[in-house]
């Protein structure tokens, strides 16, 4: 971990209360034993580092689908989106991202729309890798429609070691492609649910980062179109 680009990095507000938990932790180990105090302080840098909000370069071009999250394919899989985030029961292919706790957790708009459904569920807290966490484990479903009316779900899924959800986002907002619109603390997992006939751009296994890597293009000549970067 380079220290010098970790300190360079802003961080998310929601992570000032941790940070301070952290820094006051490490002084009363200093009282106790001093070789606990540089635990704590490193713990008190980890704090930083998981909740860093860097600057990302996102692409413009019609049809781009991003990814929400930071992290690797963990599963491309065909199922039945739940019934909640409106998107109908034909199955769709869904591409799931997960994020281990050295993951930047700051979750990003795939696309630019309105925000039609915003659906929280309280849950188990299982290994968010499992393809099973998508059902049982603490989730929250969001849909968004585009202006020509194309819907596309992302789900924040809890993981085994994250106990809270986050979401900025409000039903009937609106958002853009690659904007900020939650986080997930201390590992987790984002699924998203492409349109029927629209397939992935991504492989499992594969790095994504949030906001910036394409997950999909709606349609095939659109992907080739040239890609703007701002």
């Amino acid at each position: 971990m380079n220290m010098v680009k970790v300190v360079a990095v802003p961080m998310h507000p929601e992570g000032r209360k941790f940070v301070i938990i952290f820094a006051i932790i490490s002084l009363v180990f200093w009282l106790v034993w001093q070789p606990l105090f540089w635990l704590g302080v490193l713990a008190t840098i980890w704090c930083y580092y998981f909740f860093r909000d860097p600057v990302r370069s996102v692409p413009q071009g019609p049809g781009l689908v991003l990814s929400p999250a930071d992290g690797i394919v963990s599963l491309i899989t065909k199922t039945t989106p739940p019934a909640e985030m409106l998107l109908g029961d034909t199955p769709m292919i869904r591409v799931s991202v997960f994020m281990n706790v050295f993951n930047c957790h700051i979750n990003r708009a795939p696309i630019s729309g309105e925000v039609i459904a915003i659906n929280y569920h309280h849950g188990k807290f299982l290994n968010a890798s499992l393809d099973k966490a998508s059902e049982h484990n603490e989730r929250n479903a969001i849909t968004i429609e585009t202006t020509n009316g194309i819907r596309i779900g992302v789900i924040q899924i809890a993981g085994l070691v994250a106990r809270r959800i986050v979401c900025f986002t409000k039903n009937q907002g609106m958002l853009n492609v690659g904007e900020r619109f939650g986080l997930i603390r201390f590992g987790s997992r984002l699924d998203i649910f492409l349109p029927e006939g629209v397939e992935p751009s991504v492989g499992l296994g594969q790095t994504a980062v949030a906001g910036e890597t394409v997950i999909a293009h709606l349609n095939e000549e659109q992907s080739q179109w040239p890609i703007e970067r701002i």
